[in-house]
């Protein structure tokens, strides 16, 4: 394997239609390290102290430990996991919103339509909300957490009016 990154480029056979690169020497070899390394008058930059025993010993270099305080993203189960769950609780808005105007004719028997409709609407807005608030409150916390209180919304908002009077019940 070399270590050219441009191997990946090129085929089989490509090297014959490529410029000859002049071949390295022990002197241009010696330049080029000497050009990299700074003048004994140029002040050396402080580098924090690292354990280096520590990261020989886990086989880990320089560069991981770079890595190590970059923020973690959402995995691809749980980016996939949260736009369903929150396309059910669109679903869910929705289904407030048609369960709560075909319980309508019955609800008139003992509310009045001023009395009705703001309880309506925010019976159709309690999911939206509910995955609004839950998203907030458990940011920076385990996934487990936050996978918890989104199925326990879904438990707990479902659109019963829609269920007993919608067409699923009708």
């Amino acid at each position: 394997m070399t270590a050219d990154p441009d191997d990946a480029l090129h085929w089989d056979g490509d090297e014959a239609d490529a410029p000859i690169a002049p071949p390295r020497t022990e002197a241009t070899t010696a330049a080029s390290a000497d050009a990299a390394q700074p003048s004994p008058a140029a002040p050396v930059p402080e580098q924090p102290a690292t354990d280096g025993a520590d990261a020989a010993g886990r086989g880990e270099g320089s560069e991981s430990s770079e890595h190590r305080d970059e923020p973690v993203g959402i995995g691809n189960v749980a980016l996939v996991f949260y736009g369903i769950i929150g396309g059910a609780y669109l679903l869910f808005a929705i289904g407030w919103i048609v369960g709560g105007l075909r319980l309508r004719p019955r609800a008139l028997l003992l509310l009045a339509d001023w009395m009705y409709f703001p309880w309506m609407g925010l019976a159709a807005l309690a999911p939206l909300l509910w995955f609004a608030v839950a998203w907030v409150l458990t940011r920076g916390k385990a996934t487990w957490i936050r996978v918890l209180a989104l199925i326990a919304g879904v438990v707990l908002l479902v659109p019963w009016p829609f269920v007993m009077f919608g067409t699923v019940g009708a």
